[in-house]
């Protein structure tokens, strides 16, 4: 069960677009994924939890996969994080 940790570099935050990012691949996959921010967890397979977070720019978000198809969904995850926040 591949676990990310992660620093939001983005100013901006997790809004629409990222998030939207985030939501629409992690739909490509068959594993659970979960995101959490402190004590808050669900599931990044839906916008409005995503959103709901209110992940502001600095603070650290924790992604979990667990599935069939785990290390791919966490590569490409890793990958986009990296590049959109």
């Amino acid at each position: 069960m591949p676990t990310l940790t992660y620093t939001i570099q983005d100013q901006a935050g997790i809004h629409a677009r990222p998030a939207g990012i985030l939501v629409k691949l992690a739909n490509g996959f068959q594993s659970d994924i979960t995101i959490a921010k402190g004590d808050k967890t669900g599931n990044l397979k839906k916008i409005f939890t995503v959103m709901s977070l209110n992940v502001k720019a600095g603070e650290q978000i924790t992604v979990t996969v667990s599935g069939p198809d785990e290390t791919e969904a966490a590569a490409a995850i890793g990958q986009a994080l990296a590049e959109n926040l």
